[in-house]
């Protein structure tokens, strides 16, 4: 598996050993110990209120390529953060060497068509983007192919100087089948994805903010803690509403203008119906902090 991501890559990959160890999260995370134990993924609780949901993928040898226990576990995951409710905000990331390279090539290459429709092969995926909890991808390294889809499920992608993004299905004779053809072209135009899709060209971290799908870039080191911060910073709001936001953005993003607008106007007349709304415009009127408490 490792020397199919490795040819895939090309001869721009260094040299030198391709594994380091997993990204160290801020300092005071706290574990999440309910179910088994995870063999992929590692999974906390941190910042200062302990309310950023932090998964990172830990799949090192294989540069976090997306197989089905990988998948599995993120499902898992997320469905404990999401149900969690100290838990604001999540931040998913890989190593400092690969956010993920891709789907596991090897887990696929003998699927038939009656295996990937019968089965709905990849459906599962979708979880990551159905979570009603901000999600803020931190970007080091390779999003390649699967990695890249996951990447654009998330609601905020940071990337480190050194990321880089591309759908390169098209070198092994397919297309992308997790969402790749159609958040690409979302978020980056017609004309790059179409390039980036057609020939399996890479973009990097700069060219990617500069098209518009990547909303920040940091230093390798600085990523996580940058992604951290901002995850604490939307978990310091009302959770109810925040839900409320994520969803009239994202109905920019999938419908059409009147649609929309139809959908914001209802849900901001719902946040009237909510003690945050109330206690966020008298704390305003007031001149004080406002304390919100997801009612």
């Amino acid at each position: 598996m490792a020397a199919a991501l490795r040819a895939l890559l090309g001869s721009a990959a260094p040299r030198r050993a391709l594994l380091r160890p997993p990204l160290r999260p801020p300092p005071g995370p706290r574990p999440l110990c309910a179910g088994p134990p995870f063999q992929f993924l590692s999974v906390q609780k941190t910042g200062s209120r302990q309310s950023v949901g932090l998964i990172q993928l830990n799949r090192p040898q294989a540069l976090n390529a997306l197989c089905a226990g990988l998948m599995d576990e993120l499902r898992r995951a997320l469905d404990a953060l999401e149900s969690d409710p100290q838990v604001g905000a999540i931040v998913l990331t890989g190593s400092q060497k690969a956010f993920a390279a891709g789907a596991d090539i090897k887990e696929m290459q003998d699927k038939t068509f009656q295996e990937c429709y019968g089965g709905a092969f990849l459906s599962g995926w979708d979880r990551v983007a159905t979570v009603r909890k901000p999600i803020i991808a931190a970007v080091n390294g390779y999003a390649l192919g699967g990695g890249c889809e996951l990447a654009m499920m998330c609601d905020i992608i940071y990337a480190g100087e050194k990321a880089q993004f591309g759908q390169p299905e098209i070198l092994l004779g397919t297309i992308p089948g997790a969402g790749g053809t159609q958040r690409l072209t979302r978020a980056v135009g017609k004309s790059l994805a179409m390039e980036m899709v057609l020939t399996g060209d890479r973009i990097s971290a700069a060219e990617a903010k500069e098209a518009g799908l990547v909303s920040k870039i940091f230093p390798v080191e600085k990523l996580l803690d940058a992604a951290v911060a901002c995850a604490e910073k939307i978990a310091s709001n009302s959770k109810l509403v925040t839900a409320m936001a994520k969803e009239s953005v994202n109905a920019a993003f999938e419908t059409t203008l009147t649609e929309g607008t139809r959908t914001e106007k209802r849900l901001f007349y719902a946040t009237f119906a909510t003690g945050d709304r109330k206690e966020g415009m008298t704390a305003f009127v007031e001149k004080r902090k406002a304390n919100f408490t997801d009612s």
